[in-house]
């Protein structure tokens, strides 16, 4: 999974891929068909993808790790933001490390034409002074000026079809019967008539619905908690200058303190993953 480099961030991947399964999509026919095997083999390895079908949100994770030795902030910006929820949108990357950023696209109610995606990202980042926060974090810090370095990488968004539709079965002698399709293990198969199908599918929606809250919300407490993780190692950072400057190398009981509620963010995040 190659990425992106600059003069700030490591940015890993290059393009935000979402899976989309057909199964509830319509018949896109045979040149849909050959579409979907066309992007599977020109792009086999995908990486950190949820199995999803249409009318379902997806989700996908950003890495941007920081390759100075200074506090970096970022922006993420999208030519569609109705589509796309982005957390976090904007951060502060500490040195040598790297910061998640998860990218949410909406349900899609309808099969894309053709599988294509015009929507792009932009992550723009910048120098920022040490000890920087998320809400020193400013428009004006990201404008172009002459003897500024604002860097800027433009990742494009591709949909990753993870079933492909099988051959509508021919009539029999007898003649025309009623079919209609369900998704089972990532595959179309025939069934009952479409009253039956409709029962027998309608928990499995109800599970997925379930299973797909679920994951939102455990996205959401990591993003936040790692966010928090990165809150209090900023504040260590600066506690540990203050201290060698008022101690000697002694440790102040705030200090202490801090560092014990490090180490439970830390224990709670790898509990939880």
């Amino acid at each position: 999974m190659s990425g992106g480099s600059g003069n700030f961030l490591e940015i890993q991947p290059s393009e935000l891929s979402f899976p989309l399964d057909l199964g509830q999509g319509p018949d896109l026919g045979t040149e849909a068909s050959s579409v979907i095997h066309h992007q599977r083999a020109w792009d086999p390895d995908h990486h950190d993808l949820w199995s999803v079908e249409i009318m379902k949100q997806s989700s996908c994770s950003m890495h941007l790790t920081n390759k100075t030795d200074h506090y970096v902030a970022f922006k993420v910006k999208t030519t569609n933001p109705k589509q796309y929820c982005v957390r976090p949108n904007i951060g502060v990357v500490l040195p040598g490390s790297t910061c998640d950023v998860t990218v949410t696209m909406q349900a899609q109610k309808d099969a894309p034409p053709d599988m294509q995606c015009k929507d792009k990202f932009l992550v723009q980042s910048v120098a920022a002074e040490n000890g920087a926060t998320t809400q020193d974090i400013n428009a004006a810090m990201f404008n172009k000026e002459p003897g500024k370095v604002v860097d800027e990488f433009k990742l494009r968004v591709v949909y990753v079809p993870t079933t492909t539709p099988s051959p509508i079965p021919e009539e029999s002698e007898l003649g025309s019967s009623a079919h209609s399709f369900a998704q089972e293990n990532g595959t179309y198969h025939s069934t009952m008539p479409q009253a039956v199908s409709r029962s027998s599918t309608e928990p499995a929606k109800e599970k997925s619905s379930e299973a797909t809250s679920t994951i939102s919300k455990l996205t959401e407490e990591k993003m936040s908690a790692i966010q928090q993780n990165q809150k209090l190692r900023q504040e260590l950072d600066l506690l540990r200058k203050e201290s060698s400057k008022t101690s000697g190398g002694g440790f102040s009981l705030t200090f202490l303190i801090v560092v014990g509620l490090l180490g439970i963010i830390v224990g709670f995040i790898l509990k939880r993953t």
